[in-house]
C-alpha cells in the first residue's frame, strides 16, 4: 500500500499518519492525531508572557468549544504578547468526543512548537490554530490532501465523484454550522460518501471559494481515488466508499453527557512509508 500527501501553499511540511478503517460496510473513523505545523522558531516566543498567555489561551479554547457547538475563538493577553487562538471539532461527532478531542490537542499543543508564534494541527475529529497575529475572518488556502494511490476507483466515477463533492461544497457553504454529509448511490459501484466543514470565523462565501480551490488543486490526483482527504486552515473535505462519518443530528452543546455514539466501531491501523508530491 501506498499513501500519498500533496500539499498546496504550505511552506513546512507537517508530519502525518494515517489510520484506515477495517470494516468497509460500515465503520466510523478514529481520532488519529494527523500531524502539526509550526513557523519558523522565534526566540520572542520564549517569553514568559507569551508562554502564560498560549497556556491560558488553550484551556479556554478546550473548555470553550464543546459547549458552543464545536466551535470557538478567543484572544488572550495584551500586545504584543497577545495569542488568537482557534478550535473546531467535525460537525458530525458528540460533544463528548469533541470534549475528548479538544482536551488531547491542546495537550499537544502544549508541548508541540513552543519556539513557534504561528502554530497549526490536526486530529481526525478536530484541529486547532493559534497565532500571535489575528487571522479571525481571513480565509486561508493552504491545503494538504492524503489519498492511497493504490486504491483506484472504476473510471465511471471519475467526473461522477468530483460533480459530487463540488455539489456537497455548495451545500455545505450554506449551512448554518457550515458542514454537510452527504451520500451518492452509484448502483452496482455502490455508494460514496462525502463530508465537507468550513471553519466558523469565515463568511459563507469564503467557504464556498475555499472548498472549491481544494478540489480544483488536487482533483488530477485525487479524482480516480476510491478515498481521500484534504485538511487545510480554513476548509476540509472527506471523500470515501465507506461510511466514515458518524449520524449525530444534535448540536454538540445540546449533546453534553451523552454516550459516545461510536463504541464498538471497528477501528484498524494500518502504518505505510509517505510518499510526498508538491503541487505547486
Amino acid at each position: 500500500m501506498k499513501i500519498v500527501l500533496l500539499l498546496v501553499d504550505f511552506v513546512a511540511v507537517f508530519a502525518i499518519s494515517l489510520s484506515l478503517i477495517s470494516d468497509p460496510c460500515y465503520a466510523a473513523d478514529n481520532n488519529t492525531d494527523l500531524g502539526s505545523q509550526c513557523s519558523i522558531d522565534d526566540k520572542s516566543a520564549a517569553d514568559n508572557e507569551f508562554q502564560i498567555n498560549r497556556r491560558n489561551l488553550l484551556d479556554v479554547l478546550a473548555a470553550n468549544a464543546p459547549l458552543q457547538n464545536g466551535f470557538y475563538t478567543t484572544e488572550t493577553g495584551k500586545k504584543p504578547k497577545k495569542v488568537y487562538g482557534l478550535i473546531q471539532c467535525r460537525g458530525d461527532i458528540s460533544a463528548d468526543d469533541c470534549r475528548n478531542c479538544t482536551n488531547n490537542i491542546t495537550r499537544i499543543a502544549s508541548t508541540a512548537c513552543q519556539k513557534s508564534k504561528n502554530v497549526w494541527i490536526w486530529f481526525g475529529w478536530c484541529f486547532l490554530r493559534y497565532s500571535n497575529a489575528s487571522f479571525f475572518g481571513s480565509v486561508e488556502y493552504s491545503s494538504a490532501a492524503s489519498t492511497n494511490d493504490t486504491d483506484l476507483d472504476v473510471p465511471s466515477m471519475v467526473s461522477k465523484g468530483l460533480d459530487f463533492m463540488g455539489e456537497l461544497a455548495q451545500n455545505a457553504s450554506k449551512q448554518p454550522l457550515m458542514f454537510q454529509t452527504a451520500v451518492l448511490d452509484v448502483g452496482q459501484s455502490g455508494k460514496r460518501y462525502g463530508m465537507a466543514q468550513c471553519t466558523r470565523d469565515i463568511s459563507k462565501a469564503d467557504c464556498r471559494n475555499c472548498l472549491d480551490h481544494q478540489l480544483e488543486s488536487f482533483k488530477s490526483v485525487l479524482a480516480n481515488k476510491r478515498g481521500w482527504e484534504i485538511h487545510g486552515s480554513s476548509c476540509f473535505m472527506w471523500y470515501q466508499d465507506y461510511q466514515f462519518y458518524f449520524n449525530i443530528s444534535t448540536p454538540a452543546s445540546e449533546g453534553a453527557g451523552k454516550p459516545s455514539s461510536h463504541k464498538g466501531a471497528a477501528i484498524g491501523l494500518i502504518t505505510s512509508m509517505l510518499a510526498l508530491v508538491m503541487v505547486l
